[in-house]
């Protein structure tokens, strides 16, 4: 049957089983739009191309399949480009599709006419412009094989307007199926061996194409030999907090104990995790090419094995896979070493407990809250900046994929990630916690999520500032403020503009009945928390690091 080129393209995203688009509508892919119009996939429309290339992201992140973009093309797309550079990052596997000048108009910078392949390239997988109709059923193929594949990531397909429009007469592809690596006996015994062998071992978890069912493979493999496990850079959710085995996260200014452990390890079996800057505190912990520890380096892509550090063992295999073989050996004995395993669970559980900071309303009382209150499947997301530190320390996440931050640091993500959240599990509780920088970034999504009627959680956290940026300058520059001020609007107001709910909460003692409040509604609520500009860390304030810089120069 004769189909257009948009037809095609949708027929095979059915195919492949996607179930929810996420879009800025354009008219260089209208086309595709008509056509989506038929099919049994949900289409949801944001209000900015980075919002809906950051649905997307969380949307690959949550189901582990590619999660499906359409923008306009030019501006839709390098209004996109920072969700493609998070799903580059956090090796989370999208595809972006992006209207196109018709064919003949190439080569002239005709009007929105951009090279995908030139300006993507550097942050994608793969990066292709489809060229005739019939191509469709190949190229999606390979677009979704490419994206989910060794270590996952983001794939760019171009869609020229009349290639759109024009025929053909083409099979469906079949549907795709991962290529996946999985470690060998050879390797499998000798990381047993030297497992057995250490006195001081430490497992670092970390990188993408994990599932719920690696989560539960890694929590039995670690339990049954009395091995300690420490999560990367926002990847607390790959194992269960509450498990005597979590160490805890190697984050922006993680516990110090946590990073003595890292120096005093004498195994580091590193699975998924790229061991990048921030999880060796910018390479100082442990530093490149040779660490003193013996290292046994797991990761899906050849190419990352020995291009930082020179692994003593190196296994080709995706995390899932190995997880799922090391199981099913015989578990170590760690009884000669429990003394180590414990006293990384305590120090865990002592770098919970926070001191009050400035202000009538602390962060540190705030998290602790929503540490006791939320059930175990609720989805905390945040986006960047210093409010996230409170986010990661003091919370602890239960089960896999209730942890949805971007590990590329990008600004503007906690709203549309809880958006996509929300979509993926309506029965759970979304909450999104962001700055007021932060959610500014992206705020007018809240305006998709009254329209697709997503009762989602905001916690803006409001120090009239750029709080990142205000503690780096108090450090470098001390006294000298230039560009971080805040003039923010009534962001309880502007909750209630967009048909939400809104309410300012001054003080800890009334979070918890607003929350409630909040939790309560049938459509999304936004707390604005006023919080004093001089809590800026959870450790020193900002009239603190104003004078220890001073001090100093």
């Amino acid at each position: 049957m004769s189909r257009s080129g948009a037809r095609i393209l949708v027929d095979q995203l059915v195919v492949h089983g996607v179930d929810t688009a996420f879009c800025v509508p354009g008219e260089s892919y209208i086309a595709v739009l008509d056509a989506l119009r038929d099919a049994p996939i949900r289409l949801v429309v944001a209000r900015h191309e980075a919002g809906a290339a950051n649905m997307a992201e969380a949307y690959g992140k949550l189901t582990g399949r590619p999660g499906i973009c359409f923008v306009t093309r030019a501006p839709g797309a390098t209004h996109a480009a920072t969700g493609v550079y998070t799903a580059f990052q956090d090796s989370t596997p999208l595809l972006l599709f992006v209207g196109q000048v018709p064919l003949e108009h190439r080569g002239r910078e005709a009007f929105q006419e951009l090279d995908y392949a030139a300006v993507f390239g550097a942050i994608t997988k793969l990066a292709i412009e489809v060229e005739e109709a019939e191509q469709f059923p190949e190229l999606t193929a390979r677009a979704f094989q490419t994206a989910v594949s060794g270590r996952p990531g983001p794939v760019v397909v171009a869609l020229p307007e009349d290639v759109l429009s024009e025929t053909a007469d083409v099979e469906d592809t079949a549907q795709f199926s991962p290529a996946r690596a999985a470690p060998s006996p050879e390797g499998l015994a000798r990381a047993h061996d030297l497992l057995s062998a250490a006195e001081r071992p430490l497992i670092v978890v970390g990188g993408g194409g994990w599932s719920a069912a690696a989560a539960e493979d890694l929590r039995s493999f670690a339990e049954a030999s009395g091995l300690p496990v420490a999560a990367s850079f926002r990847r607390q959710d790959y194992l269960d907090n509450t498990s005597p085995s979590y160490a805890g996260v190697l984050t922006i200014g993680h516990d110090a104990a946590l990073a003595q452990r890292l120096r005093d390890a004498d195994l580091l079996l590193v699975i998924g995790s790229r061991l990048g800057d921030i999880a060796t505190r910018g390479y100082t912990t442990l530093e490149p090419p040779r660490t003193p520890q013996t290292l046994v380096h797991v990761h899906a892509d050849p190419e990352e094995l020995g291009r930082v550090f020179q692994p003593d063992l190196a296994i080709v295999s995706g995390s899932a896979d190995f997880l799922a073989a090391a199981r099913t050996l015989e578990p170590v004995d760690g009884s000669h070493r429990a003394e180590w395993t414990e006293s990384a669970r305590a120090d865990f559980l002592a770098s919970l407990r926070h001191q009050r900071g400035p202000g009538d309303l602390d962060l540190g009382d705030v998290m602790q809250y929503l540490r006791e209150r939320l059930p175990d499947d609720a989805v905390l997301t945040n986006g960047a900046g210093n409010y996230t530190v409170w986010c990661h320390r003091f919370y602890a996440f239960r089960r896999y994929r209730t942890q949805l931050a971007p590990c590329s640091g990008a600004m503007g993500y906690g709203i549309p990630a809880a958006i996509a959240a929300k979509v993926v599990h309506p029965e759970r509780t979304v909450v999104c916690v962001s700055g007021d920088g932060d959610f500014l970034m992206s705020g007018h999504e809240l305006a998709a999520a009254v329209q697709e009627e997503l009762p989602i959680v905001v916690l803006v956290v409001n120090n009239g500032m750029y709080g990142t940026i205000r503690m780096h300058q108090e450090r470098l520059f001390p006294g000298r403020v230039v560009g971080t001020d805040l003039v923010n609007p009534d962001f309880a107001a502007w909750a209630h503009a967009f048909g939400a709910y809104g309410e300012v909460v001054l003080r800890s003692e009334d979070f918890p009945e607003a929350f409630d409040r909040a939790l309560a509604q049938s459509r999304p609520a936004l707390l604005e928390l006023r919080v004093d500009p001089e809590a800026i860390t959870p450790r020193q304030t900002l009239s603190e690091i104003r004078a220890e810089a001073g001090s100093a120069r």
